[in-house]
């Protein structure tokens, strides 16, 4: 066991949520000044207003006291080139926390060395997300059985058509990709509306409410039988455009999409030909390959696309359960225990 642990708040932090690290973990030294980390516009908005800059003196500063610590509340200015620079001026540096669930991203952009890789160890805010995305999840399931498009259409032109079936969630397959934290919540809460879940895992694993696990090489294979598919997983080399235009071809003719994982999952212009052609009925997108999402795409215009600028995971708990995971591993630090959510600097992920 250590006695204490140095640690430098990067990113924007309540006072409050400073008090509550404090408590839960009394051996933490926190080391901020408020006045040196960028206004909030909104909870968990750790970049926060773009319109703000420290002085030169203020800089210094905010420099300095990050390159005091053991470990960091944040990747500085969540930027890449600031936490490569704060790696490099400070030995003494051993754990970094990054807000993001996708914060392995942001490491991999920094472009360390394996030997700075080998010595501070980085977690992520994975899992702090998983309810609030697991429900715009399972909202997306529901609008694409419940036709969402059409009675937004007949609404605002004020039509009233005859009547038709609407399809069921409780009668439908759904494809979760990824069992991780956000996967397993979503596959709990669409087999408690009484769906048929499916998992896709590289591991042979047993998961609450999956009825089957797969493995992702698998997934056109599994495709011709499912209703709706939600992706969970995180943006990798292995993941990249996973869902294309083999996936897409092989689905159930007008079958639901949700993405809340990331976006270069999925392969956008396999996506647009799918649902031009009917293949995918209803896309619910959360993330994209890149975001903003550009003005052009024609993701913006589709009839059968709703999009969210990536604000599902956000809700205004999220600040806080941050904070309870950051003292739960330094706890963890302290006492020489394997941290929760390490980033694997292989996949970045």
């Amino acid at each position: 066991m250590e006695a204490h642990l140095r640690v430098a708040v990067a990113a924007p932090l309540s006072e409050a949520d400073c008090a509550r690290i404090v408590e839960l973990e009394p051996r933490i030294d926190l080391v901020v000044d408020h006045e040196l980390l960028p206004p909030m516009r909104w909870p968990a908005d750790f970049a926060g207003d773009p319109s703000w800059r420290r002085t030169p003196e203020r800089q210094r500063a905010y420099e300095a006291a990050i390159d005091s610590a053991d470990a960091l509340y944040g990747i500085p200015d969540v930027d890449p080139a600031a936490l490569a620079r704060a790696v490099r001026a400070n030995d003494r540096l051993r754990w970094v926390h990054a807000m993001a669930a996708g914060g392995g991203g942001q490491v991999k952009a920094a472009g360390l060395t394996a030997g700075e890789l080998d010595r501070v160890v980085f977690t992520t805010s994975a899992g702090v997300h998983g309810g609030p995305l697991a429900e715009f999840a399972v909202f997306g399931v529901l609008a694409g059985a419940k036709n969402l498009p059409r009675l937004s259409r007949q609404q605002r032109d004020r039509h009233w058509s005859g009547r038709w079936t609407m399809r069921q969630v409780s009668s439908q397959t759904v494809l979760v990709l990824g069992l991780g934290g956000i996967g397993r919540i979503v596959a709990r809460k669409l087999h408690a509306l009484g769906a048929t879940v499916v998992g896709t895992s590289r591991r042979d694993v047993v998961v609450e409410g999956v009825a089957r696990v797969v493995h992702p090489d698998h997934l056109a294979e599994v495709a011709p039988e499912v209703d709706a598919v939600v992706n969970t997983l995180p943006g990798t080399s292995a993941t990249e455009h996973l869902l294309g235009s083999r996936f897409f071809g092989a689905l159930r003719p007008g079958a639901t999409l949700v993405n809340v994982g990331r976006g270069t999952v999925v392969d956008e212009a396999a996506l647009i030909d799918a649902l031009e052609s009917g293949q995918v009925g209803f896309a619910a997108l959360d993330v994209f390959e890149a975001e903003p999402l550009p003005a052009d795409s024609p993701l913006w215009t589709h009839e059968n696309v709703l999009v969210s600028p990536h604000t599902a995971a956000l809700d205004a708990a999220e600040d806080r359960r941050i904070a309870e995971l950051f003292a739960a591993n330094a706890t963890r630090l302290l006492d020489g225990e394997n941290l929760l959510n390490r980033v694997n600097t292989v996949e970045f992920y």
